[in-house]
Formats: C-alpha cells, sequence, structure tokens
C-alpha cells in the first residue's frame, strides 16, 4: 500500500478567507461559518501540484502539506 503526502490545516490560523477551497474544491470545501474542511486528507497523485500552490498561496499559511509517513520493510 502506497503512503501519501497529506493536507491538514490549522484552525487556530485560519481566519476563513475560503480561499483554499477556490483553489482546491477536489479536497476542500467551506463550513457554515466559510472555514475550511478537509474532506479527504490524503493528497491524490494527480493534484500535489495543486495542493503545494494552495499551501504556498494560504494568507494565513494555515494550510500544511505533511509528507507521507516512512514505510517499513517488511
Amino acid at each position: 500500500m502506497t503512503r501519501r503526502a497529506r493536507l491538514t490545516v490549522d484552525p487556530i490560523a485560519c481566519d476563513g478567507r475560503g480561499l483554499c477551497a477556490e483553489l482546491l474544491p477536489e479536497l476542500i470545501r467551506l463550513d457554515d461559518w466559510g472555514f475550511p474542511v478537509i474532506t479527504g486528507a490524503e493528497v491524490p497523485a494527480g493534484l500535489h501540484g495543486e495542493v503545494a500552490a494552495a499551501v504556498r498561496l494560504c494568507p494565513r499559511l494555515a494550510l500544511h502539506l505533511e509528507p507521507p509517513p516512512p514505510g517499513r520493510a517488511g
């Protein structure tokens, strides 16, 4: 099983501008107050570039792209 990078949001840093949901509607929707809800935390390989751009463009630096956990030899 291939492990993938994960997208997370820091709810304390976020101020609910919604730019991330506009940039990445495949993975982020907004709740009733305009704050992001990550619908699929694991980033599909085909969206890695879009996710990296959304992380970079977040005005409050509240989005984070966490690398995949190291695999275990088995």
